[in-house]
């Protein structure tokens, strides 16, 4: 009678081919270690390794001469003075100062500047086939002008054509930056543009409308569900009787749309430049305030204790001013310009922390630098200024442990400028060399 079967009978099993299971096992076991061996001489072979003047890392706060930095599989693998270039193509990026990828938190790639053609007729006038195909090239000029991250605030009427670029972006259809897009963003009803109509003329907005309880949870979803990384609200806008910022949304309601995102584990953003809207939003519990014209030195602090930062947006006001004539004199600067200047001083001693966001496509894609430069011109330091722009952007983003620095394990999201940015931020439009995940996206020759 034979024996019972048990599982060591099995391993002496004989297949079709007279092969037993131990020695298939075995040579699967063998061709594994067979690929991992390529796969890691391939990864050797595909190292880069940068060599600099110096490197700005995102968090010291200064800048290390002699480092280098190692890039294996779109990831920095080392950085500092004692890298190993073994098996690795050796750039060298002579005179150079290498440092994260810069990072703006508000830009518009749905749109081009206003002295080109004015928004209203963007929105109203031009396809969203053709606003999605400027938005490709605006992505491109950007990456090469070193912003290798942005968070791109509304479509401006265009729906979810920034969900597209995104993705379009992400196959490699086109040229970009990594980009965090909000969608439509959401408005009151009745706040926004375009205006002037009659009642008869049924005309797109640059935005959705959404009030109370049930409309505004399913339009946050509604935006969610359509590939918005972050949720956007108008917490006022130019609608007072005078045409002045009012507050368009209570506390209750920003609070409805803030903890409706957090459950998806969204943050909010709020577009506020009056006092009041500034201080209903950071009751709500939005994580940036953008431009904050308006705000107070009782709404800064409250912002500086809840960890609010703000996108001043200097640079699309200091655009707007010139295209309506000034001429960029102290002297006869326009009310406007100001305002901004008070702002950002009563932030500054507050202590609020300070993003990068330019509302770039109010001024031209890839002069993305202008907003550093003016941070600058503003009262902060070129240090404070290059902190938000890499690390201090990417922890508002989350993604402090993926972009914004020069360390092991982070994404290689490097460039490289001409001069020192800590001496003279303009140094921040000298770029001469952007690599984005590992893939160089740029290298000028000598």
């Amino acid at each position: 009678m034979p024996a019972p079967w048990t599982p060591r009978h099995a391993w002496g099993r004989m297949d079709a081919e007279g092969e037993s299971a131990m020695t298939v096992i075995a040579r699967a076991l063998g061709a594994a270690v067979v690929a991992l061996g390529l796969a890691a001489a391939a990864a050797a072979q595909d190292a880069v390794v940068l060599k600099p003047a110096a490197v700005f890392d995102g968090t010291s706060g200064r800048l290390h001469a002699g480092w280098a930095v190692r890039v294996e599989a779109g990831r920095i693998a080392a950085a500092g003075s004692d890298v190993d270039e073994a098996g690795a193509e050796v750039i060298a990026l002579d005179g150079l100062t290498l440092m994260p990828g810069l990072i703006d938190l508000h830009s518009h790639l749905l749109l081009h500047p206003y002295d080109e053609t004015g928004w209203n007729d963007q929105v109203l006038r031009e396809s969203v086939a053709e606003r999605a195909i400027r938005a490709g090239k605006h992505a491109e000029a950007t990456l090469r002008a070193g912003f290798t991250t942005l968070r791109d605030l509304g479509s401006e009427g265009a729906g979810y054509a920034d969900v597209g670029v995104r993705q379009a972006i992400e196959k490699g259809v086109v040229d970009g930056p990594r980009l965090l897009v909000a969608g439509p963003a959401i408005v009151a009803t009745g706040s926004y543009g375009p205006k002037g109509f009659h009642d008869g003329v049924d005309v797109p907005l640059g935005a959705v409308e959404a009030d109370g309880h049930d409309a505004l949870i399913a339009e946050v979803r509604r935006q969610i569900g359509g590939g918005a990384d972050w949720v956007k609200v108008y917490a006022d806008y130019r609608w007072g009787p005078n045409g002045e910022a009012r507050p368009t949304f209570s506390v209750e309601e920003l609070t409805l749309i803030v903890d409706t995102a957090a459950a998806s584990g969204r943050k909010t953003v709020a577009h506020a430049s009056s006092a009041d809207a500034m201080a209903r939003a950071v009751e709500a519990g939005v994580a940036t305030i953008e431009h904050g014209d308006g705000g107070t030195a009782e709404v800064f602090r409250a912002m500086a204790r809840a960890g609010v930062a703000l996108c001043p947006t200097i640079a699309a006001g200091d655009a707007i001013a010139r295209y309506q004539g000034w001429d960029g004199a102290a002297d006869t600067a326009p009310a406007r310009i100001a305002v901004k200047r008070r702002s950002v001083d009563l932030a500054l001693t507050a202590g609020v922390t300070f993003c990068n966001g330019s509302d770039v496509g109010v001024f031209s894609h890839g002069d993305n630098a202008r907003e550093l430069e003016l941070m600058v011109d503003h009262g902060l330091t070129p240090l404070a200024v290059l902190t938000a722009a890499t690390a201090g952007n990417a922890a508002i983003l989350g993604l402090e442990n993926e972009i914004g620095r020069v360390a092991p394990g982070h994404a290689a999201d490097l460039i490289a400028v001409d001069g020192d940015p800590l001496a003279d931020i303009a140094a921040t439009r000298a770029v001469r060399f952007v690599m984005k995940h590992g893939a160089v996206v740029r290298h000028d020759a000598e």
